[in-house]
């Protein structure tokens, strides 16, 4: 063989390779760096998913302002050509995590902005770019800041007059009617009530969990176990790691880097608005309630068992529909539509519940599936639940794609 055909060879062996090997050895950029401090100085779950949103939409309308590839989520301002996308993303980003209620001190993000605008050349390029990200930073602030994320809790326990019941305070009860970022309202894609407990469905969905759910469980596997404290982890730092991979391996512009993390952040957001509206609609029993109450439901198949627990303190709010679940299937759905197709180059992630432990995917719909498994293994959520869930969260993932951030008109740029 000669070395001229050996060279369409070593192409395909090197294209293999870059494709088989973990994102995280490829290179991040401004977007994804700011998307990572924003999820370090977040609180967690859907509280910490906003704000993130927020801080990504914010870099998306500053890039999107001096390259115009998209259609604005917000503001788009008019400013030259030559401003520095980094420094207006960067700035963007800084400016809503000082304006957000204090999570970190204002000064600790302004060194860490300085110390990222050190590397950029001092000029006028940098100095728009400062000002543009300031300016697009404060309309998000301003848009967001009375979407009713942080009223109080109202929620109203069922109960009658004397009768106690647990007073944990319940979690994400004003989102049912906070103001979403991309859907039309919290119930657009409001799924049907739950099974009925006297089916054979709810029969199956009952005793599967009883068996592979308990903390005690002899039928779950190790692995099983594992992969259901892997996924104990909630909000932003369990799923935007694998967006920010994929910009690093496909080496994304920083406009397309933005577009990507803005729809990603938007679409996960709205996932937990309408979650949180189905969750309170129905307010469905978690399993530790009906396992243990599995004599009241009108079910010959399901049988009590009075001292059930799942593997973990079961979530402050109603089980139907699986929200991790709503999280992953709108995460499908953005990564399909921006990248083309549910396989992936490999992405890994490690997790603040399960130390040490490192998951792979090559796939965003075996990753979905790993998710609803997990919560089903946890102890928190039924099968039928799990599928409405992640079905929910595709709808929304696409409903955001198709209606947001729609690439311009090559004569509108």
């Amino acid at each position: 063989m000669t070395n001229l055909m050996l060279v369409p060879i070593l192409r395909m062996a090197l294209l293999a390779v870059a494709l088989c090997t973990p994102a995280a050895s490829a290179v991040a950029n401004v977007i994804t760096d700011w998307d990572a401090k924003a999820i370090a100085a977040a609180p967690p779950s859907a509280p910490g998913q906003r704000e993130v949103a927020m801080v990504d939409v914010a870099m998306f309308n500053a890039v999107n302002s001096i390259e115009r590839r998209y259609r604005p989520y917000l503001v788009q301002l008019a400013v030259p050509k030559t401003t520095s996308q980094e420094a207006a993303a960067a700035a963007a980003a800084a400016a809503v995590l000082a304006g957000l209620p204090a999570r970190r001190a204002t000064a600790d993000i302004k060194a860490e902005l300085a110390s990222y605008l050190a590397a950029i050349p001092d000029g006028e390029a940098k100095s728009d770019g400062i000002k543009l990200g300031e300016a697009v930073a404060a309309k998000v602030l301003e848009v967001r800041a009375s979407d009713g994320a942080n009223a109080p809790d109202a929620y109203r326990p069922k109960t009658t007059a004397g009768v106690y019941v647990p007073t944990p305070i319940t979690a994400g009860s004003a989102w049912p009617d906070m103001t979403p970022f991309a859907l039309t309202k919290p119930s657009q894609f409001r799924p049907p009530p739950p099974i009925s407990l006297t089916s054979a469905e709810w029969a199956a969905d009952y005793n599967e969990i009883k068996a592979y759910g308990g903390n005690a469980s002899v039928k779950r596997s190790p692995q099983q176990t594992e992969t259901a404290r892997f996924w104990l982890m909630v909000g932003a730092p369990a799923y935007h790691p694998i967006p920010r991979q994929l910009v690093a391996v496909q080496h994304m512009s920083i406009i397309d880097s933005a577009r990507f993390m803005a729809l990603f952040a938007v679409a996960l957001t709205d996932a937990y608005v309408a979650v949180f509206d189905a969750k309170y609609h129905y307010e469905f029993w978690r399993p530790i309630t009906a396992i243990r109450n599995g004599d009241i439901d009108g079910n010959p198949d399901t049988e009590r068992e009075a001292t059930w627990q799942p593997i973990d303190n079961t979530p402050l709010h109603p089980e139907y529909p699986c929200a991790h679940c709503i999280q992953s299937g709108a995460a499908v759905a953005v990564v399909e539509a921006v990248l083309g197709s549910a396989d992936i180059p490999e992405v890994s992630m490690t997790s603040s519940t399960a130390r040490g432990v490192t998951h792979h995917w090559t796939n965003m719909t075996a990753f979905a599936e790993e998710v609803a498994n997990a919560r089903i293994w946890a102890g928190f959520h039924y099968r039928f639940s799990t599928r409405v869930g992640t079905d929910m969260g595709r709808k929304i993932g696409e409903y955001v794609v198709q209606h947001f951030m729609q690439p311009t008109a090559p004569e509108s740029r």
